[in-house]
């Protein structure tokens, strides 16, 4: 009995084996997974415009599971990326030229190494705009900047005052009245740069040259204006002088507004060369007023001094002491100064000539 039954599993044990089928397609040749290699491998570099360096690197290929992207640019980890197909990395880059290195593994581990140059160039800043307020304190705007450099053009071989995006550099003080020149310069992070040129000037005024101040006016038929030396005899043969034309109103007057302060520590009298043109006007008094103080101390109207005109069809110079003005120290810095000519006894379009304003001891 047991005989039987060992011959019949025998027997259903071959039954099962010879009618055993191989599955369709499968088999074991492999070979056909070695012969799937990455192929068309590119890139698509989109660079920004807008000086931030940021890159996006995008690799491209056929038959590729990874891509490990070598920036050529950086140390560690931050020097790579892992992209998976499809995906992308994102850099950013100092301008200069690069190598970016794209690795393609297939599914085998196999890869194919691939170098492409990448160029990173900064655009020049735009729309520098500068502001320059009270005591010369210089801000700055502009397009694609990254920083600024302030040159106030005071100093032989000037070494730029650094300006960061949204700041304001502390006050600066001139030596005198100028003119300077003033440069700020926008950079923007590579070699690229925008520079704009401001003249700043203050006391002595002149006129000589291009008229560097403001000019404001107040009453009716008030004027001021630069023109040839019509006098040009005596005390003054200048080629330029200022002409000052009165108004109607009592307190008429023309207010010159300066990018360079007064500095008090400099003097305490204002010198001015005046050319009465009437012998009516002998006597009357130009009023001379230092208005607009850095801090607003002291207020407008503190300032002012009077000086009596002797003569008339010559060239006199007036004095405008303020050393009797308390209010007015050695550290005081005015952003303008006012001129009136004879508020009491008004003759309307009565013209004076007025050049060589000055600040001294």
């Amino acid at each position: 009995m047991k005989k039987i039954k060992y011959i019949c599993s025998i027997l259903l044990l071959l039954a099962v084996v010879s009618g055993c089928k191989k599955i369709e397609g499968i088999d074991q040749d492999l070979s056909f997974i070695n012969s799937v290699a990455p192929s068309k491998l590119d890139k698509i570099f989109e660079v920004s415009n807008d000086n931030s360096g940021l890159v996006r690197i995008m690799p491209l290929g056929e038959g590729v599971v990874s891509y490990e992207v070598s920036f050529g640019h950086g140390t560690g980890t931050a020097a790579k990326a892992v992209v998976a197909p499809g995906g992308s990395a994102i850099h950013s880059y100092p301008e200069g030229t690069y190598t970016v290195t794209v690795v393609a593994k297939d599914i085998t581990g196999n890869s194919t190494t691939t170098a492409y140059p990448l160029t990173v160039t900064y655009r020049a800043p735009e729309n520098l705009k500068v502001l320059v307020e009270g005591n010369v304190e210089v801000s700055a705007e502009a397009l694609y900047a990254k920083s600024f450099l302030v040159y106030y053009g005071d100093v032989a071989n000037e070494v730029g005052t650094p300006l960061a995006i949204g700041a304001k550099l502390p006050a600066h003080s001139y030596p005198g009245g100028g003119p300077y020149t003033l440069m700020v310069v926008a950079l923007s992070g590579g070699a690229a740069t925008t520079q704009v040129v401001k003249t700043m000037a203050g006391l002595p005024m002149d006129f000589e040259g291009a008229f560097l101040a403001d000019t404001a006016f107040y009453g009716t038929g008030q004027a001021f204006n630069v023109l040839a030396n019509p006098y040009a005899t005596g005390l003054n043969t200048s080629a330029t002088v200022g002409k000052f034309t009165r108004g109607k109103e009592g307190a008429s007057s023309v207010t010159f507004k300066l990018n360079v302060p007064i500095n008090m520590a400099l003097g305490k009298k204002i010198k001015v060369l005046v050319y009465n043109t009437d012998p009516a006007q002998i006597g009357k008094k130009m009023n001379f007023e230092l208005a607009s103080a850095i801090g607003g101390k002291p207020a407008n109207g503190v300032g002012v001094v009077k000086a009596t005109v002797t003569t008339s069809g010559a060239w006199e110079e007036l004095e405008f002491d303020y050393s009797a003005v308390t209010a007015i120290t050695a550290d005081t810095k005015f952003g303008a100064f006012v001129i009136r000519f004879n508020t009491t006894g008004v003759i309307p379009g009565y013209i004076i000539y007025v050049d060589n304003i000055r600040i001294t001891n």
